[in-house]
């Protein structure tokens, strides 16, 4: 189907790729997280091993547009799924964690290895701002070489439907520009 956008929510371990997918999809999410045994125990107690699967739909019956949203693992051990994932994507989000300095080289990595795989559109989503511990974002920009702001970014709550759907219409704005989501239907989300 045309009217469908494959958008791939990626980034490190405790970015909040499932939060965010959990906070915007309109069907119960796929997911295939487990219990966390290695080093990441040490930041949550489950982990994403394949992918999180949710769906949205923007748009008016008759413009109507299904996202269906494919999260990513975080760690580079299950880095088989980014490629499998980012193959047929529209575009992608890369989340990155203002208050885990030490997953900033990760972010890194998979923003390097989506932009090896991939021309489409990118979104960067900076999280956990709100941390105490958080560092600024123009600091986290400038370590993912984008201080010129040639990638769209924002920082985000990914526990906000409001936060996520503007995240999405960033990347969704890229995708289309012909596509304006009225005002109204973002809030929705």
């Amino acid at each position: 189907m045309d009217n469908i956008l494959r958008i791939v929510v990626t980034g490190p371990v405790g970015a909040g790729k499932s939060t965010f997918i959990r906070t915007i999809s309109e069907i119960e999410v796929v997911d295939t997280d487990c219990k966390a045994t290695d080093e990441v125990a040490e930041l949550k107690q489950s982990t994403t091993v394949s992918m999180d699967f949710g769906r949205l739909r923007i748009g008016e019956e008759e413009e109507e547009m299904w996202l269906h949203l494919y999260g990513t693992p975080g760690q580079a051990r299950f880095g088989f799924m980014w490629d499998i994932l980012i193959q047929r994507a529209h575009g992608y989000v890369l989340l990155v964690p203002a208050h885990l300095p030490g997953q900033f080289r990760n972010a890194q990595a998979i923003q390097a290895f989506m932009r090896s795989r991939t021309r489409a559109p990118s979104v960067i989503g900076i999280t956990h701002v709100d941390h105490p511990h958080a560092w600024d974002p123009e600091d986290i920009l400038l370590i993912l070489n984008n201080q010129d702001g040639s990638i769209p970014h924002t920082t985000l709550n990914a526990q906000e439907p409001a936060s996520v759907a503007n995240t999405l219409l960033l990347l969704v704005e890229q995708l289309m520009p012909q596509v304006v989501v009225p005002a109204e239907d973002a809030k929705k989300c």
